[in-house]
């Protein structure tokens, strides 16, 4: 089941996508919200009626750097031996359409496409076996990133912390196999990157069992996956599109910050 999180008339609701055709979906409003048991309303409304919003709000976004070996050469770094975490805020967030906003401190704006982890239930210490009940779903993300800042900073908060640096959706994909799904993302149309999840360095397992060792997880929290080769610059008017397959395509323009 595909999940959004939508605005209409100045409310917010959850909803369960219906259709394939882009111009054909629709909407089926949930009552309640999705972590926890719902019913379909039958209250149908257009996708092309809606504002989809970020489709959930979490409380932090964990998210792991040099997952894939190619990526890290690309930068010249290391692979790290265990995975390698970092936080982005919850101010971070933004949903599909929303503008990445250049940021004033930074020079050299990149893109990294990921597939990032939805949590459903607060879970710690989650042993391997558990994973798969921890997980509510799958979305598209954009780890974007000021890589001169990112450089310079022995710590990454302003890096890839600043405001609109996490785009994420444009739904959550209840119903995946994560395992061997290709990432592509694309700048003005031209594709920049190109990777399968099977390329991960450590899997989604090791990712959850790894934090959950430290921290708890709460639902609607995000795990970021880390990003295949193919980063680079993005500059004031892109429209940069993150697509995976299984789940659909999330996509952002940059605009100048001001």
């Amino acid at each position: 089941m595909r999940i959004a999180r939508f605005s209409i008339d100045g409310n917010v609701a959850f909803g369960a996508v219906e259709g394939d055709k882009p111009d054909e979906l629709v909407l089926d409003i949930i009552k309640g919200i999705p972590f926890a048991d719902f019913e379909l309303s039958g209250t149908k409304v257009p996708v092309s009626k809606v504002r989809l919003l970020p489709p959930v709000l979490p409380n932090k976004v964990v998210a792991f750097g040099r997952n894939y070996a190619e990526h890290a050469k690309e930068l010249g770094n290391e692979v790290p031996d265990a995975p390698f975490a970092f936080f982005k805020p919850a101010t971070s967030v933004i949903g599909p359409g929303d503008e990445i906003q250049y940021p004033s401190f930074s020079q050299e704006l990149h893109h990294e496409a990921e597939l990032a982890v939805v949590i459903g239930r607060m879970c710690r210490e989650v042993p391997r076996d558990r994973v798969k009940d921890v997980i509510f779903g799958y979305t598209c993300a954009n780890d974007v990133t000021a890589r001169d800042v990112q450089r310079r900073e022995k710590q990454w908060a302003r890096a890839k912390g600043f405001d609109t640096s996490c785009p994420l959706g444009p739904w959550v994909e209840t119903d995946l196999d994560p395992s061997d799904l290709t990432i592509q993302l694309t700048v003005n149309g031209a594709q920049r990157q190109l990777g399968r999840t099977s390329e991960m360095i450590h899997s989604i397992e090791d990712l959850i069992v790894n934090i959950t060792e430290a921290m708890t997880l709460l639902p609607g929290d995000v795990i970021l996956t880390g990003t295949p080769a193919g980063v680079g610059p993005l500059t004031v008017g892109d429209e940069v599109a993150v697509t995976i397959e299984g789940i659909g395509t999330l996509t952002n323009k940059v605009i100048k910050r001001g």
